[in-house]
């Protein structure tokens, strides 16, 4: 019995939550996303990026801000393809929306990863729909390697991609299994204690 009445709030208010770090992960990051682009393009000139000096140095020889728009997605690719990235991206959010039960959104791990995903998708979103173009302006240098430029919004659908795939793989790791078994024997203690 005592089992029962400690495990029963906690998912109570689980429940009562809902997808709240979902939403406030994805407007953050809209945010972030949509104002950096806004400065961006009123601070820097644009095409920026060619220069042999980027315009503006964050760390020197390695991190600058820089002004450089992108018709494509990721590193250019699909350039010209505005429409068809537009409703590609409209195809994600409705497939996340109407699969947030297989894909585990209920989870707050997950709610991050997928909210920094939504957030990322819709802020490349308006910039197409709103100006053709998505502006990016986070250049890295590595040694002998220059980064392609990317955005507030690639970074979070990067991001939230590369946490999902980490969360996909829990069962490969032998802690993860042995928490799953002691959680599921915990609630079926529970089911027989209220019963």
């Amino acid at each position: 019995m005592n089992v029962a009445v400690q495990r029963l709030p906690a998912a109570s208010t689980t429940s009562s939550r809902g997808y709240l770090r979902f939403w406030v992960t994805l407007v953050v990051l809209l945010a972030t996303d949509q104002l950096t682009k806004l400065w961006v393009v009123k601070t820097i000139e644009p095409n920026t990026y060619f220069d042999p000096r980027p315009a503006l140095p964050v760390i020197n020889g390695f991190f600058y801000f820089v002004n450089i728009t992108n018709h494509g997605a990721a590193w250019g690719m699909f350039d010209k393809y505005t429409p068809f990235l537009a409703l590609l991206g409209l195809a994600a959010l409705l497939a996340i929306f109407f699969f947030r039960r297989q894909l585990e959104l209920h989870r707050p791990l997950l709610q991050y990863a997928f909210g920094l995903l939504c957030g990322g998708i819709i802020g490349n979103m308006i910039d197409r729909q709103w100006h053709g173009q998505v502006v990016d302006f986070l250049d890295f240098h590595l040694p002998g390697y220059r980064y392609p430029a990317f955005n507030v919004a690639d970074a979070g659908i990067t991001v939230g991609v590369f946490i999902y795939v980490l969360f996909s793989f829990k069962d490969a790791f032998p802690w993860r299994r042995t928490a799953a078994r002691t959680t599921t024997s915990a609630d079926s203690v529970v089911k027989q204690e209220t019963r």
